[in-house]
């Protein structure tokens, strides 16, 4: 465990558009690409877990376990993912040094890679993942950047931050390319097979 308080946060309040069924609900190993996205951020050491629900909320919470988590809903979740993550960060624990920011269709994330963003990346204002292929999720946000989140509209929110250059971006290596998400059918085959036996 870390000696810091530290909250992770996984975004799954999409609406899914492009796929016109809810991607965290799809089928994926032997449970869904939400259930297993869940899986991997419980075997992490987070001292608290928020996760944003929108689009599909009551089928998710009949068919994923919630247990344990604290859920956010994120009424205006249409607008882009910062609606999401504001809502997410009303409920993040006082004592936080910071969130470690996951996407619920993700579930290809490593419990390895979050507990390095953990223990190595939690000094800095925000430290991002460099995979091979390029820089991807997990992130670090500390606290001291929670104000400019709130105050960011739209899709993309954390990145323009990232790119901006206002805040120094730390980088943790990661040997393993950018892990998948489920944004279109094509995605989700894809992650299919990149995980077949």
């Amino acid at each position: 465990m870390t000696a810091r308080f530290v909250t992770g946060v996984v975004l799954a309040a999409g609406s899914s558009r492009r796929l016109g069924t809810a991607k965290q609900l799809l089928p994926y190993r032997n449970t869904t690409v939400l259930g297993a996205t869940l899986d991997v951020v419980r075997a992490c050491a987070f001292d608290q877990v928020v996760v944003t629900l929108g689009g599909a909320a009551a089928a998710i919470r009949q068919q994923v376990d919630l247990a344990g988590l604290e859920v956010a809903m994120a009424d205006d979740f249409g607008a882009g993912c910062s609606s999401s993550l504001r809502s997410a960060l009303r409920l993040v624990d006082p004592r936080s040094a910071g969130i470690v920011l996951m996407l619920g269709d993700q579930p290809g994330q490593s419990a390895a890679t979050i507990g390095r963003l953990i223990r190595e990346g939690t000094t800095a204002a925000i430290t991002v993942c460099r995979y091979h292929d390029g820089v991807g999720h997990p992130f670090w946000l500390s606290r001291s950047v929670f104000g400019e989140l709130t105050r960011m509209h739209g899709d993309k929110a954390v990145w323009k931050i990232i790119d901006s250059g206002r805040v120094t971006v730390s980088r943790l290596d990661v040997d393993a390319p950018v892990p998948l998400d489920v944004d279109t059918w094509d995605d989700y085959e894809r992650l299919r097979a990149a995980t077949s036996p």
